[in-house]
């Protein structure tokens, strides 16, 4: 699996709509550690999520994932302002066989402006202007579960990568799925681009979605299933 797919897979766990800069006061970040498992096209990968409390009110998510060609290691650092989630910096790292990639943002609410540096090209370093209620690919992950529990209208600005994205998701139906051997009522969303289509499952006491499943051409491509959530 290559970075780049590795990397679309948990950005794509940005399963949202537009809500992001609008959405009422949410429910109170809490820790959790969540294990997954992960396949693109018949390959297995294994890793894990965690949310974890830091210095001075604020809060940590990490990401890593391994499979037998590449890992990935994300991390956000963030807080909470009037009730929406903020990202502060964030970390990108990914080594496929014998390559190397490492990316840090800064997200500089004081001066309103998003940085990158490290294996960048220079029209991704940035500044990007910021708007209330802006979001890292991470950071939806946790927004999605907020909203589509909330049954609000979702709908998020993702800046990441030297880029702006608008990612706009709909829920689609209800469907038991089964997490940790354990069978959930679940919300089913769903997003399409072109000939693409990004499906994810959301139980209401599970802080991340606990099934994500990317389509391509109406064939899956990539699926991404959490296994235990502590």
């Amino acid at each position: 699996m290559t970075t780049a797919k590795f990397s679309k897979l948990f950005r794509m766990a940005a399963v949202a709509g537009a809500l992001a800069a609008s959405s009422a006061p949410a429910l109170a970040v809490k820790p959790f550690s969540a294990d997954y498992s992960a396949s693109y096209m018949g390959m297995q990968g294994a890793g894990r999520m965690t949310v974890s409390q830091a210095d001075g009110g604020r809060w940590k998510y990490e990401l890593s994932i391994t499979s037998p060609l590449a890992e990935l290691r994300q991390s956000t650092t963030f807080d909470e302002a009037s009730g929406k989630l903020r990202p502060l910096s964030g970390s990108d790292s990914s080594k496929v066989l014998t390559k190397k990639k490492n990316i840090d943002a800064s997200y500089d609410w004081s001066r309103g402006v998003a940085t990158w540096t490290g294996d960048v090209k220079g029209d991704r370093a940035g500044p990007i202007k910021l708007q209330s209620g802006d979001l890292d690919g991470l950071l939806i992950n946790l927004a999605i579960v907020r909203d589509a529990t909330a049954g609000k209208p979702m709908s998020y600005r993702m800046v990441e990568d030297g880029r702006v994205k608008q990612l706009s998701y709909s829920v689609v139906g209800k469907e038991t799925i089964s997490v940790g051997g354990k069978s959930q009522q679940a919300t089913k969303v769903s997003s399409k681009n072109g000939d693409k289509e990004t499906i994810a499952w959301v139980v209401a006491d599970v802080p991340v979605p606990v099934r994500i499943l990317q389509r391509e051409n109406g064939s899956d491509a990539i699926d991404l299933r959490v296994q235990a959530v502590r």
